[in-house]
């Protein structure tokens, strides 16, 4: 089981940290991921990073202001969000898919298996 926690009601221009715990069970076996789902809207990717940490992926929309990172011995994910906008807002999902190898990740929704709950990330302006 994953659970996301950090979320909250910031301004736009503020940071956010957002953390993904497994309980239970560890994460070295497990390219993670992030995704949010806006109100009305399809759940979309937002980040990637693989199981060794080496190698990250990120949506046009976020790349440059967010940054993915894990430390497997604390089975934990981490999305540092900066620079936040008001179309930022959204659910954040956190998702883990066992993998093989240790450099590589994927994108899509439906090849993850594992799901936290989320946390709400609401931006105002």
């Amino acid at each position: 089981q994953l659970v996301e926690s950090g979320g909250g009601l910031v301004q736009a221009g503020d940071s956010l940290r957002l953390s993904c715990t497994a309980s239970g069970r560890t994460i070295n076996w497990y390219a993670m991921a992030w995704f949010r789902q806006a109100p009305g809207k399809e759940r979309e990717f937002v980040t990637a990073v693989s199981r060794n940490g080496a190698k990250t992926e990120y949506s046009d929309s976020v790349k440059g202001r967010f940054t993915v990172s894990r430390d497997n011995a604390k089975s934990a994910a981490y999305l540092h969000m900066t620079n936040l906008k008001p179309e930022d807002t959204a659910v954040y999902l956190c998702a883990a898919r066992w993998s093989v190898t240790e450099d590589t990740y994927v994108t899509r929704r439906a090849e993850y298996s594992v799901w936290g709950q989320g946390t709400q990330v609401t931006v105002s302006s």
